[in-house]
């Protein structure tokens, strides 16, 4: 038996997202001991791998968990799955019938400080398909709506820091729950000095464990001789410096440029939204901006440095 910590690491699922599985669609009935606690069996593992073969296939959650009664547990899809076609009453049943529904409804929440809410909404949030999809396709347009909303005076500012710390919490379970991969010389993913807009940061360092890299999550406003020194005692593979916002562009290049000059073996990468106006020497990778995209091209630019280490 599991603890829903183990259970979230085997079945390659986050905690929340196995919480909102469980609770929405039944998927798994966890044992519980004398103090509450849930346990989960190897057949409820195996159960929340089929969930998220499918997901990650491309069907909605709903159907999945369809799929999974009605065919007992079903072999990973082959990648010529093909996920049956939805009518709009399908969709709506993975969470808020539109991401712009969504999006009101978060700002809503946050306007009207209403946490309980906010959960609920993330609950249904990630439930609705595979990490990286929901962060690209829902998530961040919520919180670029959010920001909106907090620059027109809609959304308090103690609002939009509960929204977005509430966002931090369900990012920082789901790095957790993604494991630690190879701890032979790592990933450092943060952000340059005077950057503190890291929620980017963290989902493309989850993105990034969940492919499978060895990731070490410096953090928000990281100076310059800190990342070197991370740099230099961690022996990395690369170092992965976010640009949340077009303001952190020149903090992020001088970092970069930093890292780049001291003649060690790193790759360096820059990425996120605002990285767009970038000007760089050839040898610092811009990664794209969708965070399962940037995962995947940089564990295609390491794989020659993994094969010469």
């Amino acid at each position: 038996m599991y603890t829903i910590r183990e259970a979230a690491l085997r079945a390659g699922v986050s905690i929340p997202l196995l919480r909102a599985w469980e609770r929405r669609y039944g998927i798994v009935e966890p044992a519980r001991t004398a103090s509450g606690y849930r346990l989960y069996d190897d057949f409820s593992i195996e159960r929340l791998r089929a969930m998220r073969n499918l997901v990650d296939a491309g069907w909605s959650p709903s159907q999945a968990a369809r799929r999974i009664e009605t065919a007992g547990i079903p072999p990973a899809p082959p990648s010529t799955t093909t996920p049956p076609t939805t009518s709009p009453t399908e969709h709506g049943e993975t969470g808020p019938a539109s991401d712009s529904d969504l999006a009101d409804a978060f700002v809503k929440a946050a306007a009207e400080l209403d946490e309980a809410r906010i959960e609920q909404l993330l609950d249904e949030l990630f439930a609705s398909g595979s990490f990286e999809r929901v962060v690209d396709d829902r998530l961040m347009p919520a919180l670029r709506a959010l920001g909106e909303a907090w620059a027109a005076g809609v959304v308090s500012v103690g609002g939009e820091h509960a929204a977005s710390h509430a966002v931090l919490r369900r990012l920082s379970a789901s790095f957790d729950a993604a494991g630690r991969g190879s701890s032979d010389r790592p990933i450092l993913v943060g952000l340059p000095p005077g950057s503190h807009h890291e929620i980017g940061a963290l989902a493309f360092a989850t993105a990034a464990r969940r492919a499978g890299l060895g990731v070490v999550y410096l953090g928000a406003n990281v100076p310059v001789e800190s990342w070197i020194e991370a740099v230099r005692k961690t022996f990395a593979r690369a170092a992965v410096i976010g640009v949340p916002t077009a303001a952190d562009l020149a903090a992020t290049e001088g970092t970069a440029r930093a890292i780049d000059g001291t003649g060690v073996d790193v790759l360096v990468a820059v990425g996120g939204h605002g990285s767009g106006g970038a000007t760089l020497p050839t040898s610092i990778l811009r990664l794209p901006d969708e965070i399962g995209a940037a995962a995947r091209s940089l564990e295609a630019a390491l794989a020659p440095i993994s094969r010469r280490g």
